[in-house]
């Protein structure tokens, strides 16, 4: 008999300096831990914290951003079923509109550093990121996406899990 899972809330906050390299947290801590991945955090649902809310919160715990909504814009809203069998996410990736140029300080989450764009395939970064999440946000940053990743365990021999990605709707932005 499965145990019901939850849905985890969070953020993904995707920074650029003007160079265009993406400022990137090499985690400390699971999920994710050792891989690069964008700043972000869980939403506080006991107060009804807004996915624009947290990603403001984040963007200035992480990395001394402050931002206002309009520095903001959501691109992608994904729901992560099963991942890593611990449980369900849905996850809200926003884009942030103006510059970072400054390496943010040492942060007990992890090592920040800015990677150009095309070193993100040579970097550690989750499988799913490198196939879904920075395709979207490489390409698809000035629209809108919703879809769902599904995980599945892992079949021997394979030592990790498969996953199934279903675009849900897609706004490209106008010309």
């Amino acid at each position: 008999m499965n145990t019901p899972k939850h849905y985890r809330i969070t953020t993904l906050v995707f920074i650029r300096n003007s160079s265009g390299e993406h400022l990137l947290l090499r985690r400390r801590n699971p999920p994710n831990k050792g891989l690069w991945s964008p700043i972000g955090g869980k939403l506080d649902t006991l107060i009804g914290e807004s996915p624009m809310e947290c990603a403001i919160r984040e963007a200035g715990e992480e990395a001394g951003l402050a931002l206002d909504p309009e520095d903001l814009h959501l691109f992608a809203c994904i729901s992560e079923r099963d991942y890593e069998g611990s449980g369900h996410w849905l996850m809200f990736l926003f884009q942030v509109l103006k510059p970072m140029d400054t390496l943010p300080p040492p942060h007990p989450e992890g090592e920040f550093g800015f990677h150009p764009s095309r070193h993100l395939e040579l970097l550690p970064i989750p499988d799913s990121d490198r196939q879904v999440i920075w395709p979207l946000a490489l390409h698809d940053a000035h629209g809108f996406t919703a879809g769902r990743l599904v995980y599945h365990p892992p079949i021997p021999p394979s030592t990790s899990p498969s996953y199934e990605w279903t675009v849900e709707t897609r706004v490209l932005p106008s010309s």
